[in-house]
């Protein structure tokens, strides 16, 4: 049984709300279906998307195929996100990890760089707060920055 992730219409004659579904391919649009996993209210100003992501990625990870409309409502909810790029939120752990079983392993010349790289990995995920954090050893980021700034000089 192959599934789909598709809309399928509610709402009264010219007043159109969508449920967002799990359903087997075989089965017409308003017909039978698996599970309800959200909905879509496109005459709403700004269109009301509600999905639950948990549910939805779980459908696509175990192979459901999403309509086109349901790919571009995933992408505004995020659950499109989430499955498409699960490797940062878990291998961000890992990546902590691993650096502090490079660091260990590492020779004395690269031991301060490993450690300066896992302490901005682990101040935060976004830009901003990486450079905040660099800015908290502004001596080791001074006498960095100028050397790799007139390198590409």
């Amino acid at each position: 049984m192959s599934v789909r992730l598709r809309l399928m219409r509610m709402g009264k004659k010219k007043q159109p709300t969508y449920r967002v579904v799990a359903a087997d391919a075989r089965s017409p649009r308003n017909g039978r279906f698996i599970e309800i996993i959200g909905f879509y209210e496109p005459r709403q100003t700004p269109s009301v998307v509600n999905i639950d992501n948990e549910r939805a990625v779980h459908w696509l990870r175990n192979g459901a195929q999403p309509s086109e409309r349901v790919e571009k409502l995933l992408k505004i909810s995020g659950a499109w996100d989430e499955f498409r790029f699960p490797a940062p939120t878990a291998s961000a752990g890992s990546a902590v990890s691993a650096g502090s079983a490079v660091s260990a392993g590492s020779a004395d010349a690269s031991g301060p760089e490993a450690s300066d790289s896992s302490g901005a990995a682990d101040s935060g995920a976004s830009g901003s707060s990486e450079t905040v954090g660099s800015g908290s050893d502004a001596d080791d980021s001074a006498s960095v920055e100028p050397l790799t700034d007139e390198g590409g000089m």
